[in-house]
């Protein structure tokens, strides 16, 4: 099982994290087979996901962040996410701890 813990997590967080995993398992796949992935192209993708945080869009459109309404994880979330799938090219993985993941504590 994947070791990232979400404190503040729906099911639609959940979707959208395992989205972000399996974009990174994708990368992970078609790197290994055409050798897609180029210098800078890694990390263009993680600070895509970390521009695309919850957290980080709230912070620059209301100068605040309301992790109570958060639907897409955070910033810190989609990162790990992504870089996940892309380490280990593990979809069963990912889907097993999405589908692991506490919704009692939302």
């Amino acid at each position: 099982m994947l070791s990232i813990s979400l404190a503040c997590c729906s099911r639609f967080t959940a979707s959208e994290l395992l989205a972000d995993y399996l974009a990174g398992c994708w990368a992970h796949y078609d790197n290994r087979q055409f050798g897609s992935v180029q210098d800078g192209d890694l990390e263009e993708a993680i600070d895509c996901a970390q521009k695309i945080g919850d957290d980080y869009l709230q912070k620059k459109a209301q100068g605040y962040a309301m992790p109570e309404s958060f639907t897409h994880g955070t910033s810190q979330q989609r990162m790990r996410w992504f870089k996940a799938g892309y380490q280990t090219g593990d979809v069963k993985k990912g889907i097993n701890a999405a589908m692991q993941l506490d919704y009692s504590q939302l």
